[in-house]
């Protein structure tokens, strides 16, 4: 008898705790419903700064900016960019006055100098890295299309081949001149447009020969062999005369860095060292060491700049 209770119990006990367990997912639909109407039909809620930022994007001016980031390959919306600068500028400023000992309107001025410097530098830099290592892939662009014309396809066909077997950033050019050939734009005409976008001597010379080849024809296998050989030994010389003056070319940074560091710590250590610069005489002297120096390092890249 006892037995038959204990089960019987049990199988209630079983049946009640279903019927909450049906109750509470009943609930919890209902209130993930509301969350959702509450939230608009689920979608992620987005912060003030987000949506600052999505209608910056829009406007010309981050257009503007949008071109140069892609011209660099920094890969930041024009927002993010800003962003960046902004919060690189305040930490800037906090960093000077706790470092330096710099008042705050010498801290402001000296790192929108910096900042503005920094961005400068920073585009030229990556430009002409995205061009750098668009010419180091030339060796291999002229293999495949040589490769390609030896096995029976057209140059237009060599070119599709291209872009998609080579990697970043050539790929994105290459991607683009077979996108204009499809569109049925003059061979010539897609070409000059590729090379005003690369702007580099050896590139001029790459496309001058597939303009000559295409025009009065020949064996341009062994034109982009040859090329793509000359070009390789090109590359091997340009590193090692990178190697030889890698020395001179960190001079060139730590020079103009030095002086601007050692003025920094003594007004930290002598308090109001740097005050006399803002006077008459100072201005004149600033002047003289920001030419200096500006000089130095301009002198120095010149003559570690060899080219090949």
């Amino acid at each position: 008898m006892t037995e038959a209770i204990l089960a019987m119990s049990t199988i209630l006990v079983v049946v009640i705790a279903f019927y909450f367990h049906l109750g509470y997912r009943k609930e919890k639909r209902e209130w993930r419903k509301n969350v959702q109407q509450f939230y608009r039909d689920g979608e992620r809620r987005k912060s003030v700064l987000v949506v600052i930022g999505t209608k910056y994007d829009q406007t010309e001016s981050a257009k503007l900016l949008e071109h140069k980031l892609i011209d660099a390959n920094i890969s930041f919306t024009p927002s993010e960019f800003i962003g960046a600068l902004i919060v690189a500028y305040m930490g800037l400023v906090i960093g000077l006055q706790t470092f330096f000992n710099l008042n705050l309107l010498t801290g402001l001025i000296i790192a929108l100098l910096i900042i503005e410097g920094a961005r400068r530098v920073l585009f030229m830099a990556r430009k002409n890295k995205k061009k750098q290592m668009l010419v180091e892939q030339l060796p291999e662009i002229c293999r495949i299309l040589a490769n390609s014309t030896r096995s029976g396809m057209t140059l237009n066909q060599g070119i599709q081949l291209v872009s998609q077997e080579i990697s970043e950033p050539a790929k994105s050019e290459f991607k683009r001149l077979a996108h204009e050939l499809s569109l049925g734009i003059d061979f010539n005409a897609a070409i000059r447009s590729m090379e005003k976008r690369v702007e580099d001597k050896e590139f001029q010379l790459f496309t001058a020969t597939m303009l000559i080849q295409k025009k009065a024809g020949g064996n341009l296998y062994a034109v982009l062999d040859e090329m793509s050989q000359t070009l390789e030994e090109r590359k091997l010389l340009k590193q090692e005369i990178k190697t030889m003056t890698a020395e001179q070319r960190y001079i060139s940074y730590i020079v103009p860095v030095i002086p601007i560091f050692l003025v920094l710590m003594m007004n930290n250590i002598i308090e109001g060292f740097l005050d006399p610069l803002f006077t008459g005489i100072g201005i004149i002297l600033l002047a003289f060491f920001l030419t200096g120096t500006i000089l130095t390092f301009v002198v120095v890249r010149k003559i570690t700049n060899i080219r090949v």
